[in-house]
Formats: C-alpha cells, sequence, structure tokens
C-alpha cells in the first residue's frame, strides 16, 4: 500500500512541480518578474484546499455510520479510478504539448489580468493535481502508512522538480510517465475492485455481504458460496458469491495481502463483482492504453530527423 501511494504522490507531484517550473521559467524569460509572487500564492492556496479536503474526508467519516463510511468511500474509490484514468490518457496524448500550451495560457492570462491571471493559472493547475491525489488516496487507502508513502512520494517529486528547473538532473520524462502510467492503470483497477467492495459491504450492490435472497447460499448450511469451492455448487456462485476465499492460507492483515492489494488489487477474499469488475476495466483500458504509447512513439519517431544519405 505504502509503495502504492508513494508512486500516486510521486507521479501527481513532479507533474504539479514541472507545470510550476514552466511557469516560472516562463514569466523570467518574458521579463515579469512580479508574476513570480502570483504563482505561489496560487500554489499555496491549492495545496491549502486539498490539505483541507484530506481533513474532512479524513475526520468527517467518524461521525457517519459504518454503512455511510462504506458508501464514501466506495464512491471516492469510483471517482479516484476515472481520475486516475483520464489522467494516464491525458498525459500520453497532450501531456508532450504542456510546456507550449502553458506557455500560451500564462501570455493569455497575463495580458488579461495584469499578473493576477497567472496566480488562476497555477492555482487551478496544481489544485487539479492536489485534488486528483486526495481523492486517490482517502478514498482507496485512508491508512497511515499509505500516507506516509503519499508524502514521501510529493515530498520526492518536489525535489526532483527543483533539479530539472535548475538544470543540475535530465531524465527522459516521457519513459517515466509511460510505465508510471501502466503501473497506475493496473492500481486503477484494484481500486475499482477495493470501490465494488465497499459498496457491496455497504449493501448499495448486491454481494455476499449483504444477505439478501440473490445471494448464492448453500441451502444446506446457509454460507455464501465460493467460486472455486470442490462442491457443486460452485458455478452457483457467479455473481454475487464469492470468487475465492483462501483467508486460512493467507492472512488478510499479512504482508503478502497488503503488498497485492497496493499493487494489483488482490485480496484473499474477494467477491465475484470485484473481480468481473477488475478484468473488465483491464480488458478496455489496457488496450487503450498501448494503442496510445505505440501512436507517442510513432510521433517520436516521425518528428526525428533522418540521416541524409549521399
Amino acid at each position: 500500500m505504502m509503495l502504492a501511494t508513494f508512486l500516486i504522490g510521486l507521479r501527481e507531484g513532479l507533474e504539479a512541480s514541472l507545470i510550476i517550473g514552466i511557469l516560472l521559467a516562463h514569466v523570467r524569460k518574458v521579463g515579469q518578474p512580479g508574476a513570480v509572487s502570483k504563482i505561489w500564492w496560487g500554489v499555496g492556496l491549492a495545496v491549502s484546499i486539498s490539505v483541507v479536503l484530506g481533513a474532512i474526508l479524513t475526520f468527517g467519516r467518524y461521525g457517519l455510520s459504518f454503512k455511510g463510511q462504506e458508501i464514501i468511500g466506495g464512491s471516492l474509490s469510483l471517482l479516484a479510478v476515472a481520475m486516475v484514468t483520464g489522467m494516464v490518457m491525458w498525459m500520453m496524448t497532450s501531456g508532450q504539448n504542456m510546456k507550449k500550451d502553458l506557455e500560451a495560457s500564462a501570455n493569455a492570462s497575463m495580458v488579461r489580468g495584469a499578473a493576477w491571471g497567472i496566480f488562476w493559472l497555477a492555482f487551478i493547475s496544481v489544485a487539479r493535481e492536489g485534488l486528483e491525489t486526495t481523492i486517490m488516496i482517502w478514498g482507496w487507502a485512508s491508512t497511515w502508512p499509505a500516507f506516509i508513502g503519499a508524502l514521501l512520494g510529493i515530498l520526492t517529486a518536489v525535489g526532483l522538480g527543483i533539479l530539472l528547473y535548475r538544470g543540475v538532473l535530465r531524465f527522459n520524462l516521457g519513459a517515466f510517465f509511460t510505465w508510471t502510467g501502466g503501473f497506475l492503470i493496473i492500481m486503477a483497477a484494484g481500486i475499482l475492485a477495493y470501490g465494488i467492495h465497499d459498496l457491496q459491504e455497504a449493501a448499495v450492490l448486491p454481494g455476499p455481504f449483504s444477505g439478501a435472497p440473490i445471494t448464492p447460499t448453500n441451502f444446506r448450511t446457509g454460507e455464501v458460496l465460493v467460486g472455486f469451492d470442490a462442491s457443486p455448487f460452485w458455478m452457483a456462485a457467479y455473481p454475487f458469491g464469492w470468487a475465492w476465499d483462501v483467508s486460512e492460507s493467507v492472512a488478510p492483515d499479512g504482508i503478502l495481502a497488503a503488498f497485492a492489494k497496493g499493487t494489483i488489487g488482490w485480496t484473499p477474499q474477494m467477491s465475484w463483482l470485484e473481480v468481473s469488475a477488475w478484468l473488465l476495466y483491464l480488458a478496455i483500458v489496457v488496450p487503450l492504453f498501448i494503442r496510445k504509447v505505440r501512436a507517442q512513439r510513432a510521433v517520436r519517431k516521425a518528428s526525428t530527423p533522418k540521416e541524409i544519405v549521399t
């Protein structure tokens, strides 16, 4: 879990750091040093709002019932999946033009608002990354190790951003966002399964927790059917029973289970609805991501000057 949130904080923080670095370099380049303070005011306000939202999500849920907490957690998880997927796909298509687009927006903002426009540009850009990070973490992994991992990722990203801005460090940002994007898609499938789990526990979705008439049970023992049970009832477990339950072999609170949940979304006990959502998401999103990676490589290859042979 800590590794997963570290990656989220690192990617989102580095994206925000790059945006701020581009804006700072551009306003100095065009001779607008007075806009620098406006950029930092925008960053400060965006960070403050993200922290406040995190505090509300953390402490606000304590006053809710268990069902209310699970509904909020599940809903935020689904929102996080949409945000992660959109962010990854956007970076694969528009991310390569980020510098040019930001500089154009900065010029337009300074013309319209006498440098205060740059405040709003910095605020909106950083607030978007901050809110995405907050919702992804609080909707999926609201534990102290997860928060620490995210904080370490953000601090690392800030350090890398400073080094990149000063020209001390250079690395292939395209490759970085491609590899982390692929890993985040796998994580997003796990977040989706986790959100389905929460909504099933809250009885918003049918499943093995609800005790509803459609929950498949063994008519002799009353136990919810398990997908890989050796009994002749295993086929009847789909779609609202357990896909598997290996809790006796793999401790749910053990290191292996925590690592598997924080990377690929696997837990020792998963319902068929969780597994189906996980597989369906990957079946749709992974081919789209691979297609965008190939298209991006084709664009880079076409834009690379070819050696002229005489």
